[in-house]
């Protein structure tokens, strides 16, 4: 059977679990997958740096909806400067006063915050992990699915198990996953540092 859509990944599920009765609880299983995947990948097809602030006057400043973690923020100056992360507990404890170019920043809530209220005009660039687009019968298809089926499939079966209360196979598909996941992230780490050596900043 072929597993490259939504509607297909549902069958799937239903096929390998032999529970065709479970039809109306497998868009559950897989939208659990999917918040597991989400926390635990982070590969360059999760990269964005889609998203700028043009910052003045303010410190704190709204997350995307998708975010997940952060790789880097920076200013766009000449040259760029990337500002250094802080705890929450550390923000708070310094108690910023006055105004001047940003150097620190964090993260609290649904907000990214700077360390000093900047005197001017910036702008900004966030690179950031962001979760996958959810499937649907209106989006078919993710990057996942086209490239790591078996993640999403083994990832649902895993929820799929403890609903019907089958409690000997969780550890099967348990171990399938994992070792999807785990192969997964060693490729993308592979291909993030392939081709020339790398060079040493003197």
């Amino acid at each position: 059977m072929a597993l490259s859509t939504y509607s297909e990944l549902k069958d799937s599920v239903a096929n390998w679990a032999d529970r065709a009765d479970l039809a109306p609880n497998i868009p559950d299983f897989i939208a659990l997958a999917e918040a597991r995947l989400n926390r635990e990948l982070r590969l360059r097809a999760m990269e964005s740096k889609e998203y700028t602030y043009t910052i003045g006057g303010q410190s704190n400043y709204a997350l995307p909806g998708d975010y997940i973690q952060m790789r880097e923020f920076r200013l766009n100056t000449t040259p760029t400067r990337s500002l250094q992360y802080i705890t929450p507990e550390i923000y708070e404890s310094w108690n910023f006063v006055g105004s001047g170019m940003p150097k620190w920043y964090t993260v609290i809530a649904n907000e990214v915050r700077l360390g000093r209220i900047p005197d001017g005009r910036y702008q900004m660039e966030m690179l950031f992990y962001k979760k996958f687009p959810k499937l649907s019968d209106t989006n078919p298809t993710n990057w996942v699915l086209e490239n790591a089926p078996d993640i999403l499939l083994y990832g649902s079966l895993l929820e799929l198990e403890p609903f019907i209360q089958n409690d000997a196979r969780i550890q099967v598909w348990a171990s399938g996953y994992q070792n999807a996941v785990d192969k997964l992230q060693l490729q993308d780490e592979k291909d993030r540092h392939s081709g020339s050596a790398l060079m040493v900043r003197r």
